[in-house]
């Protein structure tokens, strides 16, 4: 094993479900010691959700590798005083409740940096905690519709789409919070003390709205919800199905390639300008790739610079799945390292003697 970049980091984790816990499964990943800190009997809300295996969830094993697990009921008058000496030696807390709550449990940021100064505080929420909605009860669903972005999702008929992937817990909560932590401590490192951090995963989507915002700002009204480039108003952006049901994923933005695609699929001169990109010809699109199967097409495309995906279900694109969550942290920084499996409840709790 070579050395991970965060060897010498140690992180109290008081977060559950997805967003914290993907955020220190990163820095685990890259040699941090990470510990969980869980609520007694019960732990971690995600150890109970299925599927399950002989160990337990399979998501809550995915997330916590590696990690070290306290039972410890916060709620008890000498949290500060038990948890004093782990926050001495800690880099990092982060913490997921809403806001206020470590603050009525005494664990807040102001009164942990008394005991740490240079501790990095990072707390993760909802919404904007000095927000009107700072103390509104959501889930990832929530958050993509007060943000706007789950209403750029809907179908033909309008209706808005759940996306299959969990976007504002992980793009909203989970990497801002990794990247903002990085940057602390980057920044602890030259002036010897922490900061506080708060992540808002609603305000976070924002960047992940770049093309509809540049919209808005052309047209206050908003781009159509299904009308726009890259939501499905254009012929070159768009899923088309095949006589077999599978689907195709082409993005065939740039010029090069849409003409190359047109060469290919044989769609005539007219309808290739973006001056006449729009329905009409994504439906002349549609019915000749309706007329082959995907096998067809994919062989055609082969080797062909046409930006064209099949739509691979779960069990095709294995792959890129195989040992569960691939983490996007690089060798480089993370050593070669194989974790440990995630840890039982109060596994840990020595630690506290």
């Amino acid at each position: 094993m070579t050395v991970g970049a965060l060897d010498d980091i140690r992180i109290l984790d008081f977060t559950t479900l997805l967003p914290g816990p993907l955020a220190t499964a990163i820095f685990c990943q890259a040699g941090a010691e990470v510990i969980k800190i869980e609520r007694p009997i019960t732990g971690d809300d995600l150890r109970h959700y299925p599927p399950f295996d002989a160990k337990g969830g399979l998501s809550f094993q995915y997330l916590n590798k590696g990690k070290k697990s306290l039972a410890i009921d916060l709620k008890e008058t000498d949290i500060l005083d038990k948890l004093s000496p782990l926050i001495r030696q800690s880099q990092i807390l982060i913490e997921q409740f809403r806001p206020g709550v470590m603050d009525r449990l005494g664990l807040g940021y102001d009164d942990v940096a008394k005991i740490n100064p240079a501790i990095v505080y990072c707390s993760l929420s909802g919404h904007s905690p000095d927000g009107p909605n700072r103390l509104k009860a959501g889930h990832d669903l929530n958050y993509l519709a007060d943000s706007g972005i789950l209403s750029l999702t809907g179908d033909a008929v309008g209706k808005p789409v759940i996306p299959p992937g969990l976007i504002a817990d992980i793009g909203g909560g989970a990497y801002p919070a990794v990247m903002n932590i990085l940057l602390a401590l980057r920044q602890s490192d030259r002036i010897g003390s922490g900061c506080y951090l708060p992540i808002s995963m609603t305000e976070n989507l924002s960047p992940w709205m770049w093309w509809a915002l540049a919209e808005i700002g052309a047209d206050p009204s908003g781009p159509d919800t299904n009308g726009s480039l890259l939501s499905g108003g254009s012929a070159r952006y768009q899923i088309y199905q095949t006589a077999d049901n599978r689907y195709l994923a082409v993005a065939a933005l740039e010029d090069k390639f849409w003409n190359r695609f047109c060469d290919l699929i044989q769609l005539p001169a007219d309808m290739r300008p973006k001056s006449v990109d729009g329905p009409y010809v994504i439906e002349r699109t549609a019915n000749i790739l309706s007329n082959k199967n995907h096998d067809h097409w994919m062989t055609l495309f082969d080797g062909e610079d046409v930006c064209v995906s099949l739509i691979r279900t779960m069990a095709e694109a294995s792959q890129f799945h195989d040992d569960g969550i691939n983490l996007p942290v690089c060798e480089a920084v993370a050593g070669t390292r194989v974790l440990p499996p995630a840890p039982a409840l109060g596994e840990n709790n020595s630690l506290l003697d």
